[in-house]
């Protein structure tokens, strides 16, 4: 029976899946799609945290993750550091 481990934990390991599916959404024409940005995706959109899976759980939500999902996580996340940004910015009197 294979083993679970928190997602985190399987990272290493999936590289080349992340890689993978970098490179589908590059040729979707999302040509600054990362295998770093969709590993960001699926913690906070998909998994929502570090939880316990199996690999080929881990693995199967990599290969599922939508473009759809993956731009609305880039767009929100966008608007998220603007706002940080501007709040930076207010804070230290930098405009």
């Amino acid at each position: 029976m294979e083993a679970t481990k928190a997602v985190e934990a399987w990272k290493r390991e999936l590289k080349p899946v992340l890689v993978s599916k970098a490179e589908e959404l590059q040729m979707m024409g999302y040509s600054k799609a990362s295998d770093e940005d969709i590993w960001k995706c699926l913690v906070k959109k998909v998994w929502k945290g570090n939880p316990e899976k199996r690999l080929h759980e881990v693995v199967q939500d990599i290969f599922h993750l939508s473009s759809n999902s993956y731009m609305s996580y880039l767009t929100i996340d966008a608007y998220q550091d603007d706002d940080l940004m501007a709040s930076i910015a207010a804070l230290t009197g930098k405009n």
